[in-house]
């Protein structure tokens, strides 16, 4: 019998989304016979039963655009706000995808998508996921959809920064994306030739990383790139999240629990002001003059690489061939020149964040540049 497939783009948007929607779609109708179509907006869209046909006619010309023809949101399927109030809309999701007779829902997203698709897996649903984010932070993947793209403009905003700062003599600090992986940062930064790359990973000395400048300085070069992935911090303040942490996972009381969420909510906002903290120290450290740029959402926007191109179809076109297979609950992840079916449960709650000893960062070391430790 023809099997029906439903699609859905969940969390932050990036380019290669709809390279991938194009894949499974083109695939499972063309070599398959398979009826595809999508749901609006996440999981939102799959409980409000918004569908969008996924048919020749919009599939034709989206392999080159960014973004995503489904729309997406950050909606959880057991906690959703509806009306002002956060709900479990895990029935209508059920109901909805009972109704349109699906045989699996494939799930595009980060993180998040993955540990929303497990839940809706032990709900007795067929779900397949393909690993996408700018982040790069999705586990037992090589690498995630989205992330070349988005490592070029990076690249591309450091390369373009050297000039002011060199023009200027200063010092230019640039947040980039990454979440509390450091990817992104880490490779923009070797790849632009920041001087200093300062990564969630390796929690900072700001002394050091001010050291590293004047020893730049007193040598002739009187500019300095700073890159630092927007979740880095401090020494300091990696103590004080280690901390919060642990009185997270040691609560048992109701009350112990919404004090350890409280003190971890109080963090996360003092840390989002620590770039711009962080370059103001700098400049009262280094007596340079110091510029902060934030990249943000730039960084998500436009057409995927020719690289996410071809690894959005590949996992795409796995998908597909895994959904003939009957081969349901797992992540198709990128490994190698090929793909590999890794069950969700070995994904979803776990982050792939940059290991100590990657060559990257040997290679960093290598040719001079600091890593504030």
């Amino acid at each position: 019998m023809t099997k029906n497939i439903g699609i859905l783009t969940s969390g932050g948007d990036c380019p290669g989304l709809n390279a991938a929607i194009r894949a499974v779609g083109k695939s499972a109708g063309g070599a398959y016979g398979m009826q595809v179509q999508g749901f609006r907006d996440g999981f939102r869209g799959l409980m409000e039963n918004r569908t969008m046909a996924l048919d020749r006619e919009a599939l034709s010309g989206i392999l080159t655009i960014g973004g995503t023809i489904l729309g997406t949101s950050r909606d959880k399927p057991y906690r959703m706000q509806i009306g002002g109030k956060e709900m479990d809309v895990t029935d209508a999701i059920v109901a909805n995808y009972e109704k349109h007779h699906l045989d699996v829902l494939v799930c595009m997203g980060g993180g998040g998508t993955q540990k929303n698709a497990l839940y809706l897996k032990e709900k007795g649903l067929n779900v397949i996921t393909l690993p996408k984010t700018i982040d790069n932070d999705v586990a037992m993947t090589d690498v995630t959809f989205g992330f070349d793209t988005a490592l070029g403009i990076a690249t591309e905003a450091v390369d373009r920064l050297h000039s002011t700062a060199h023009s200027h003599h200063r010092i230019v600090v640039v947040e980039i994306m990454g979440h509390w992986a450091g990817w992104l940062a880490l490779g923009a930064g070797i790849a632009g030739g920041a001087d200093v790359i300062l990564i969630p990973e390796i929690p900072y000395d700001t002394e050091k990383i001010a050291k590293a400048i004047r020893d730049r300085s007193r040598s002739g070069r009187r500019f300095s790139i700073v890159a630092v992935a927007e979740g880095a911090g401090s020494k300091e303040e990696a103590a004080a999240y280690q901390s919060a942490e642990w009185k997270k996972e040691k609560a048992k009381s109701k009350d112990e629990k919404k004090r350890a969420k409280a003190a971890l909510a109080d963090w996360e906002a003092h840390h989002a002001g620590s770039t711009l903290r962080l370059a103001k120290e700098l400049e009262t450290l280094t007596k340079l003059e110091s510029r902060l740029t934030i990249l943000g959402y730039i960084q998500r926007g436009g057409a995927p690489s020719a690289v996410d191109r071809l690894l959005a179809t590949r996992l795409g076109t796995a998908c597909t061939e895994l959904i003939h297979e009957n081969k349901f609950g797992v992540m198709v992840a990128a490994r190698g020149d090929s793909t590999e079916a890794v069950p969700l449960e070995k994904v979803a709650g776990k982050r792939k964040t940059v290991p100590r000893d990657h060559p990257w960062i040997h290679s960093a070391r290598l040719v001079g540049t600091s890593l504030g430790d």
